[in-house]
């Protein structure tokens, strides 16, 4: 069970439109994974509109992005006609379509929309097509200490959830939610660089809503050092 068709259908209904650069996943490339170099790859998972392409652009960096949507690609690829051959309408818990190699892989809150199997699933694909010493960087993986954790109804296994009528994650089909332990497990393949989480309480209106999330770098090591 991979893509959420839900994403398809807030991207015809003109939702979820988000243009500009997510300023977590510039803060961390640059600091983390600033690229060096000609042919530098990156391949961004889930990319919905292209928040990120421009960001990249400025970078000089072979871009490729896969996303479920076959409406945002299609707006992509007006959008960004040089990048046409590099824009995958795809399920990326199944399949990546590129033969490339990756230098960098992103991801700002995409696989986190699956469950444990599939994330796992994803992971193993996506730490074949980075080359050694790659780095995938995850932006805001929904933590258990979220607020809407204990909102949705338990589908599948216990850290993934749907359900949701309202908030944030309304109408958008699976969201996985992890703690310390559960991530640690899933990137068991990986070395784990850098592993922060956040929270941002609101204070008004008092409604005792937390949004917390994980970031994460995570490398691949080549096995035989």
């Amino acid at each position: 069970m991979g893509f959420s068709n839900e994403w398809n259908d807030r991207y015809a209904s003109q939702t979820h439109l988000s243009i500009w650069p997510w300023s977590d996943l510039v803060s961390y490339v640059m600091r983390y994974a600033r690229p060096r170099g000609e042919g530098f790859k990156v391949l961004e998972v889930g990319c919905g509109a292209g928040a990120n392409i421009p960001f990249f652009k400025t970078l000089g960096v072979e871009y490729y992005a896969i996303d479920g949507s076959e409406v945002i690609i299609h707006k992509l690829k007006e959008n960004f006609p040089e990048l046409s051959e590099r824009l995958a309408v795809g399920d990326f818990t199944k399949h990546i379509p590129f033969s490339e190699e990756f230098d960098l892989i992103v991801d700002r809150s995409s696989i986190t929309h699956n469950s444990t199997e599939s994330i796992q699933e994803c992971l193993s694909m996506l730490h074949s097509k980075l080359k050694t010493n790659g780095k995938l960087i995850g932006i805001d993986w929904f933590s258990t200490k979220h607020s809407d954790y204990s909102k949705g109804t338990t589908i599948i296994d216990e850290y993934t959830r749907a359900g949701y009528s309202e908030g944030q994650f309304a109408h958008v089909g699976r969201v996985h939610f992890s703690d310390k332990k559960h991530l640690m497990e899933l990137f068991r393949n990986f070395e784990v660089q850098i592993l922060e989480h956040k929270e941002i309480s609101r204070e008004l209106p008092v409604d005792f809503h937390i949004f917390a999330s994980w970031n994460v770098v995570i490398e691949k090591k080549d096995h035989k050092e």
